[in-house]
């Protein structure tokens, strides 16, 4: 009997029609165009306008436009997992919330919180659900309304974020398709550099907290930078070694947009030139959970079944990760 995997055999994602642009923000905070793409090359972002609009309203059509590719009733979907630092509420979670909207009354689901990393840590639980044989459909969602949370008066933050939203259908694969390996890792005391100090029960919300503006992002970016360089390129390096593959194995490096030289750091520790490596930041910025889902979105069309493609990520906290994945259809 075949061993099951778990693959990802439909892709959705969403981003908001309004784009804030680099020559907006100069007119906001001390800044300008030349100094946000040489850095972080950043072009624009998108950002969810409108009274009441929350991450469940764009994580919504990201699965819909899944359930329409696959022609799939929403109760056949039996879990849903979202990825999101954005959390409609504290709780109920945003899972549940979006099953409620679409229509997926049988499906179970919760929030997963891991900053940049989450959709990375969600695919690899996901997965787990499938290969256990109990479940035959789940959502693994990753998006973020990180406009919520950016102090527009910081150009440490306000210049990186955007708002968007991707999802994924994991089924049950005996090809040997779909996720076959990961790293995943953490480090709590990276707290200190990238968080949000207020709002959780550590510093309840109250006139000081807010006054003191914490409940925005804070990151301390040099440092950041420099974990994130470190973190991302050694977990890619490494899930590689482990499973014998070269360079030339890999089609695709899908790495966590959240800035263009990161992004190279990566790719070149790989060893793998630009025309493997997806990017999309310059026109979405960066996402949080939304980022590898989204680029996985644009890309669609390009991949083939077969193609080994390597997920990576770095996040607040700090999560980080790597996942190997065997592409399971062509479009």
């Amino acid at each position: 009997m075949s061993k099951i995997t778990a693959a990802i055999t439909s892709i959705g994602g969403y981003v908001p029609e309004y784009r804030l642009t680099n020559f907006e923000l100069e007119k906001m905070v001390d800044t300008n165009d030349e100094w946000i793409r040489t850095r972080t090359g950043i072009s624009e972002r998108r950002i969810l306008k409108g009274e009441g609009l929350a991450t469940s309203d764009m994580i919504v059509p990201a699965i819909q436009e899944i359930l329409q590719k696959k022609n799939l009733d929403p109760k056949e979907i039996d879990c849903i997992i979202c990825a999101t630092v954005t959390p409609d509420m504290v709780f109920p979670a945003t899972a549940n919330i979006v099953a409620d909207k679409i229509g997926a009354t049988n499906a179970w689901g919760f929030d997963l919180s891991a900053a940049c990393s989450g959709f990375l840590y969600g695919l690899t639980t996901g997965a787990g659900f499938i290969e256990s044989g109990r479940y035959k459909k789940v959502i693994v969602a990753g998006g973020d309304k990180m406009s919520a949370i950016i102090d527009y008066t910081d150009r440490n933050t306000c210049v990186i974020f955007g708002d968007g939203a991707g999802a994924v259908l994991l089924e049950a694969n005996d090809e040997g398709l779909g996720v076959l390996d990961s790293i995943l890792k953490s480090d709590g005391s990276g707290r200190n550099y990238l968080n949000m100090k207020a709002g959780g029960s550590l510093k309840p919300a109250s006139i000081e907290t807010v006054t003191a503006r914490e409940h925005y992002a804070y990151q301390e970016g040099k440092t950041v930078f420099k974990f994130a360089v470190k973190g991302m390129a050694d977990v890619s390096a490494q899930i590689m070694e482990r499973n014998n593959l070269t360079a030339d194995d890999i089609a695709w490096l899908v790495p966590h947009q959240a800035n263009l030289r990161i992004i190279d750091a990566t790719a070149s520790r790989m060893g793998l030139p630009s025309e493997k490596v997806m990017v999309n930041i310059q026109r979405y910025g960066n996402t949080t959970a939304g980022t590898i889902p989204l680029c996985l979105w644009d890309w669609e069309k390009q991949l083939n079944k077969g193609d080994n493609i390597v997920l990576a990520a770095f996040g607040g906290g700090f999560t980080w990760g790597a996942t190997w994945i065997k592409w399971a259809y062509n479009s």
